[in-house]
Formats: structure tokens, sequence, C-alpha cells
């Protein structure tokens, strides 16, 4: 995802972009993401093993695009492991389904509000250069995730905690942001979310204006990448507990 890297003309745009990043990656992550249930927590922290899931763009003042979410994915039951096949599914469904599409869209019209990068000014065809900036950044994403989820056997979907309380509960979302699942069963270094976060944020920058092509700017865009992810898994931790008592009241 894109960060806020090169500071804004005011905090006060700071503010705003993270407050839209978190708002739309949250609930959005929530109602798109996969959730798998199902799974026996670990003995120490009696929290399941989680798996992340793709988040995808973050909003920024003077950077490089990233959509606000990355993962509009299908809910699944059950545990059993994904092959290549389903892999690829799964991040396209991430990369262009419509959640993602919406995201990108509303991403754009944000960095126009805000003409970043103001070297691509303003009208139409600056809006179109936004949008397809935004949906490259996305195929980049997706093609690194994918890539190292497969070669690595690793498993890109939530696993929502089997434990209550609300602390424990965000303790495993926050969690699965650096761990992730392996086809296995086992548990290891979210490798696949880490590496097309950084990968997708520096490449990306590629044909930003030289001032943000910087490893700097890519570090911080990559760095706000996994925490929008960490938003993802909070929204798909809780969502379905509050949707369900918005919906479902009696």
């Amino acid at each position: 995802m894109k960060t806020l890297l090169t500071l804004p003309r005011s905090s006060r745009e700071i503010r705003a972009v993270l407050i839209f990043a978190l708002s739309m990656a949250i609930p959005v992550a929530g109602i798109a993401q996969i959730s798998v249930t199902g799974i026996a927590p670990t003995a120490v922290t009696e929290i399941a093993s989680a798996p992340v899931t793709e988040i995808v763009p973050t909003p920024v003042t003077e950077i490089a695009p990233t959509p606000v979410t990355g993962t509009a994915q299908t809910s699944v039951t059950g545990n059993a492991p994904l092959d290549w096949q389903a892999k690829l599914h799964f991040h396209a469904e991430a990369t262009y389904g419509p959640w993602a599409v919406a995201s990108f869209a509303a991403y754009a019209g944000l960095l126009q509000e805000i003409n970043s990068p103001k070297e691509w000014g303003q009208g139409g065809d600056a809006y179109g250069k936004r949008f397809a900036s935004t949906v490259g950044w996305s195929a980049i994403h997706g093609a690194l995730a994918f890539g190292l989820d497969s070669t690595l056997h690793q498993d890109p979907r939530y696993y929502r905690s089997r434990s209550t309380g609300f602390w424990r509960r965000s303790g495993h979302a926050i969690r699965g942001t650096i761990l992730t699942r392996t086809d296995a069963g086992g548990e290891t270094l979210s490798t696949w979310r880490i590496g097309s976060s950084y990968g997708a944020a520096f490449l990306s920058d590629l044909w930003y204006p030289a001032r943000l092509n910087t490893f700097r700017h890519g570090f911080a865009d990559g760095s706000l990448g996994l925490g929008l992810g960490m938003a993802a898994n909070l929204g798909a931790e809780f969502w379905p507990d509050i949707k369900s008592k918005l919906f479902h009241r009696k």
C-alpha cells in the first residue's frame, strides 16, 4: 500500500487520510475478507493461528497510491489447505473484486482532492492517472502475494479467534499481521504479506515523481500497508459479530 511518506502540507491532511484509510479498511475487510473458523487455539495464547489477508489500498498525501482494501474475499469454513489454483483465485478476487475496484475509485478521488502528487495536476486525465496507478499497485501486490504464498506454502486466509474477550481477540488479529498459517497447519512468519507490502510499495514508486521515489518513502509505504493489514484483520475478526447485532437483532 502507499503511504503518507512525504509529509503533507498540514497535519490536518495527515489525520484526514489516516482516518479515511482505517475507516475504509476495517468495515470493508470485515465484510469481504475470508474468515475461517473451527481452528483450535494455540496452547500458549489460546488464540488460533492467524493467517493474514491482503489489504490493499492506503490513502496518502503527496505519495504513491495504495488501495484502501486489497482484500475482497469469499468466506469459507473449515481449514483445508488451498492449492495454487485456489490461491490464484483468492488473490485475483482481492486484487480486482468489486470491493477492491470501489476502493480504488474512492482512493483516486481522495488523491485528486488533495492534489497528490501535485505534479499530476487536476482534471479527468489526472484522475485517470491516479486510478490507473492504484490499480497498478494492486496488480503488483497481488502477484507478489500469490508468488510468495504459493512457493512458500503459506495460507493467506484469516482465521478468526475462538477465544472470548476483546483484548484476546484483538491480540489474535494483530499477531496475524506478522505470522501466518502454513498449508500444513503450522505457523510461520508472514512472508507473503510482508514481501508483497514492501515490494509493491517500492516498485510502484518507480512511476511516481522523483521526489517520491526514495527508499524512505517506499519503506514508509510498505509499513503503512502492514498497518492497514492489521486493521483489516481486526475488521474480519469483529465485523461478523457487529453485523449480527445490527441486522439480526431480536
